[in-house]
């Protein structure tokens, strides 16, 4: 059976990722699924939400649980995903828009500063 282009595509781009490049879909990933569970406790979809909320998390766990502790800055990460798993915590329970909010920045300045750490890890000179 042949599968679907994109799917190929989508493997191969997983494949062939660098693990910083991994790192970053992940981000990514915590984002998209952050954005639906906002769209959806918005709209009152609860089931909907709550099923995105914890997508969002299992990455970050993720994400925390694979930190190479033999680098000094992992303990900075652990404690920044820490804290965003915090507020996905609180936010999951209130679904108020301030709540889901403050999780949506939080994810976007650490996928923002992972590319910004990307683009110099490949031309240190900037």
């Amino acid at each position: 059976m042949a599968m679907n282009p994109a799917a190929t595509y989508g493997a191969n781009k997983i494949n062939t990722a660098t693990p910083a490049e991994l790192t970053l879909m992940l981000y990514d990933g915590a984002i998209k699924f952050w954005n639906i569970a906002m769209a959806a406790a918005e709209s009152k979809d609860y089931e909907k939400a709550n099923n995105n909320i914890q997508k969002a998390r299992r990455i970050i766990v993720e994400l925390k649980t694979t930190l190479n502790h033999k680098h000094a800055v992992a303990k900075d990460f652990e404690t920044v995903y820490d804290y965003i798993f915090d507020l996905m915590v609180a936010a999951s329970v209130s679904k108020a828009d301030e709540d889901m909010n403050a999780v949506s920045v939080e994810l976007h300045q650490i996928r923002d500063s992972w590319k910004e750490v990307m683009r110099v890890a490949k031309d240190p000179r900037l």
